[in-house]
């Protein structure tokens, strides 16, 4: 894979970049704004250095025709403060005002498209179509720059496509993402404790099955554990559960036990009455969750204080730590203790002088440990890319880097 290594050689050249501004959004309020601040970098550079960057991105999952909702209109003035200097929006992608936009650029300018997907081409099934509009895109520009780590996952006209139509190279956010993974996936200083959190265990399937081969712990929280809870044949109440994965999840627990992988699952739960902020709720033992007021109506939103405690002691002991989903409802002040403890015993370990590595593997880990006040450099990495990071860790071929091979 070639990687951008001297921005000066673009100089007066037209280039595409893919960043990643899938940002999170209230109204037009930018909740997290950590993908602009980690794409800002590359653009920079190649402004700096006399490039004409044109950006392009997606936000949110328009369905190949213009939403509002979805305009990369409110992301113009955090860019702009991000890169240093003014960003020029175009109302289309290819069309009219993107073109007359990038006709009037000068070195060292950059041009923002709209909303990538705006356009059926950019996520069609048919490489026809996405063929298409990558031929749009590239009659914009003389050279393509692939930095959106958190779309190399998917085979779209901005990531794989346009690709194979320019001279082309991978930015320094996706380098140093890769360069991350890798350590992580080639002999990485042990012990190596994985953590896996969020709502759904068939998210997770795919990367436990490749790091019971790696990993010397896997800790499991967030609402997939109750799918690990309900195979030992505990009751879960109205908590997250997924019937159909219990036997897989079972076969799991039987294989970590084989390898003599450490699969760790909360030992309490805090169980509320309803999914609220302000439900009525208590810490419950693993296996008698339904004994709280709410009985069989209990739902878990946290793992509990004793299940945090013990995570955080199998962090500290860690050189490697890998952490991906949060281990309860972190938006709710009452059931954010369990995100927020392993969140402290990473960043207590990135502090340490002995080369020791907490990857935050993006998405909601990324959110919650800034909503929690953690700052990025708490922390040895933290990924842009949730879905990406999950694949790459699974062993699986990302489009999006494979077509930077050739």
């Amino acid at each position: 894979m070639s990687f951008l290594s001297d921005p000066a050689e673009l100089k007066g050249k037209r280039v595409l970049v893919r960043s990643d501004l899938n940002v999170p959004l209230d109204g037009d309020k930018i909740t997290d704004p950590g993908r602009i601040n980690a794409s800002a970098p590359t653009c920079k550079a190649l402004a700096d250095a006399g490039a004409r960057v044109i950006v392009m991105a997606h936000l949110g999952r328009p369905k190949g025709e213009s939403e509002p909702q979805f305009s990369l209109r409110p992301i113009v003035a955090p860019l702009a403060e991000a890169i240093g200097r003014e960003v020029v929006f175009a109302d289309d992608t290819v069309g009219e005002s993107a073109q007359a936009a990038v006709a009037a650029m000068s070195d060292g300018d950059v041009v923002l498209l709209e909303n990538l997907r705006f356009n059926p081409g950019e996520t069609s099934k048919d490489g026809a179509e996405r063929g298409a509009f990558a031929d749009e895109l590239a009659r914009l520009a003389d050279f393509y720059v692939s930095d959106g780590f958190g779309v190399v996952h998917r085979k779209q006209a901005s990531v794989y496509d346009i690709a194979e139509r320019l001279p082309h190279a991978a930015g320094g956010l996706v380098r140093s993402e890769v360069e991350v993974l890798q350590r992580l996936t080639s002999d990485p200083p042990r012990p190596y404790v994985v953590v896996l959190g969020g709502s759904k265990a068939s998210d997770k399937l795919g990367v436990i099955d490749n790091l019971l081969e790696r990993a010397d712990a896997l800790l499991i929280g967030g609402g997939m554990v109750f799918t690990f809870l309900a195979a030992l044949g505990h009751k879960v109440g109205k908590s997250l559960l997924e019937d159909d994965q219990i036997e897989t999840v079972r076969g799991y627990i039987d294989q970590a036990a084989k390898r003599g992988v450490d699969l760790v699952l909360p030992t309490d739960i805090v169980m509320a009455s309803a999914f609220a902020a302000d439900a009525s709720h208590e810490v419950r033992p693993a296996d008698d969750l339904e004994g709280s007021a709410a009985g069989a109506e209990a739902l878990g939103l946290d793992i509990g204080p004793e299940s945090a405690a013990g995570f955080a002691r199998h962090i500290e002991a860690a050189h490697t730590v890998f952490w991906n989903g949060p281990m309860g409802v972190f938006e709710f002040d009452a059931f954010s203790a369990g995100t927020k403890a392993v969140a402290a015993a990473c960043a207590e370990l990135t502090k340490r002088a002995d080369g020791s590595l907490c990857v935050i593997g993006g998405g909601d880990s990324a959110a919650a440990v800034r909503a929690l006040g953690f700052a990025d450099d708490d922390f040895g990495h933290i990924s842009t890319g949730g879905g990406a990071s999950l694949e790459y860790l699974e062993g699986k071929e990302l489009p999006g880097l494979t077509v930077l091979e050739k």
